[in-house]
C-alpha cells in the first residue's frame, strides 16, 4: 500500500450523493476497511448520509453532514454554514481525505481545505489536484463500482470484490410487518416508478403494463415509491387493469429493502432500489433513461436486465425480457 496501516488511524471519505451512488462505492469502502482494519473512517456526506452510515456500521465510525458547496447541484449552498463544517472536519486532524465524488474538477481545491495529513482521489487534466502521487485520473469509463475500485488499487489497496451489500435489520423487519400487505417472499412483484429526475422516469402506462403481466402470471403487485412520488404511483395505477398494492409513502428505506430482497422480481427505473436490488440478487428489470446502463447497471446480466431506453426504445423487447423473467 501506498499508505502504512501504522501511518493510517482516521480515514475522511467525501461523497455527498444519494442511495444508488453511495452503494456503488461499497465495495471500495470493504477494501479500506479490510486494508485499514483498525482506523475510523467518517462520512463527509448529505444529511441523509448519517442513516446510511447507521446502516453501515461495519465500514463506517461517524457522519459528518456536508452542508453543499459552489458548483454542486445535489443541494442548495449556504456560504454561513460552510465554515463550521470546514472547522469540524479541520479539527478532526484526518491522517487520510479521500475524494471519491467525481472527477474532482470542482471539489479537490475544498478537499485540500479540509487539512489532512494526505488527500488522495480523482482528479482530470487542467483541474487542480494536489501535488502528490495519490491522485488518479478519473477513469471516465467502465462500471461506477468498479472506478471506485480502480481507485483503491491505484493506493495499493486489494480489492474485496465487486458485490453490493444492504445489511437489514429486526426494524426493517419489523416495519415491513407492521403495514400488514399480506404477502408472503417470492409471490410478489415490486414495481417502483418513480426516480430522483422526473426524466429518467419511464412512461407509467409502460409500468402499468409490466405490472399487469406480472398479476396475470399469479403474482400480487407492489408498488413501492416515497411520499412525493405518490403522483406518479396513482398515474400508474389508473392504468392498470389488475389490483395491486400501493405502499407510496409508507415504508422506510429498510422496510424497501425488505420488500426487494423477498420479491420475486424488481421492475424499476434505474434508481437507487435497482442497486438494492443487485445486493440481494433479486431478479430486476431496470430501464435505464439516463444513457448509462453500463456505467449504473446491475453487473450480474444473469438476473439483472437493463435496458437502454435512450438506444432502443422499444415496449415489446422489454416486455419480451420481463415475460422470460416472469415464470
Amino acid at each position: 500500500m501506498k499508505l502504512s496501516v501504522n501511518e493510517i488511524k482516521s480515514i475522511a471519505i467525501f461523497r455527498a450523493l444519494q442511495l444508488g451512488d453511495m452503494l456503488c462505492i461499497i465495495p471500495a469502502v470493504r477494501a479500506l476497511r479490510n486494508a485499514y482494519p483498525q482506523a475510523s473512517i467518517t462520512l463527509l456526506g448529505l444529511p441523509w448520509g448519517k442513516s446510511f452510515t447507521e446502516r453501515f456500521n461495519h465500514y463506517f465510525d461517524d457522519f459528518i453532514h456536508f452542508p453543499g458547496y459552489p458548483g454542486l447541484p445535489e443541494q442548495p449552498f449556504d456560504a454561513r454554514d460552510f465554515p463550521p463544517f470546514l472547522q469540524e472536519v479541520q479539527s478532526r486532524n484526518f491522517d487520510l481525505a479521500i475524494q471519491m465524488q467525481g472527477n474532482g474538477s470542482v471539489i479537490n481545491p475544498m478537499i485540500e481545505l479540509f487539512g489532512a495529513k494526505h488527500t488522495a482521489g480523482y482528479t482530470i487534466e487542467g483541474h487542480y489536484a494536489p501535488n502528490n502521487d495519490l491522485f488518479m485520473t478519473y477513469p471516465d469509463f467502465g462500471h461506477e463500482i468498479e472506478r471506485h475500485i480502480q481507485l483503491m488499487e491505484f493506493l495499493g489497496i486489494e480489492p474485496q470484490g465487486k458485490e453490493l451489500e444492504f445489511p437489514l435489520t429486526e426494524n426493517d423487519e419489523q416495519a415491513l410487518e407492521n403495514l400488514n400487505l399480506n404477502i408472503e417472499p417470492g409471490d410478489y412483484v415490486c414495481v417502483h416508478p418513480g426516480s430522483r429526475g422526473a426524466w429518467r422516469q419511464w412512461p407509467v402506462q409502460y409500468f402499468a403494463a409490466l405490472a399487469d403481466h406480472c398479476a396475470e402470471q399469479g403474482y400480487k403487485v407492489v408498488i413501492t415509491g416515497t411520499k412525493e412520488e405518490a403522483p406518479i404511483i396513482d398515474d400508474v395505477i389508473s392504468h392498470m387493469r389488475h389490483e395491486c398494492i400501493n405502499t407510496a409513502g409508507q415504508t422506510s428505506m429498510g422496510a424497501v429493502g425488505v420488500l426487494i430482497r423477498d420479491a420475486a422480481l424488481l421492475i424499476s427505473n434505474c434508481t437507487g432500489v435497482s442497486h438494492m436490488s443487485a445486493a440481494f440478487k433479486t431478479p430486476s428489470i431496470v430501464i435505464s433513461m439516463d444513457g448509462e446502463p453500463h456505467r449504473w447497471g446491475p453487473l450480474d446480466t444473469r438476473i439483472h436486465r437493463t435496458m437502454d431506453w435512450l438506444q432502443s426504445p422499444d415496449f415489446h423487447a422489454v416486455f419480451r425480457e420481463t415475460v422470460e423473467m416472469v415464470v
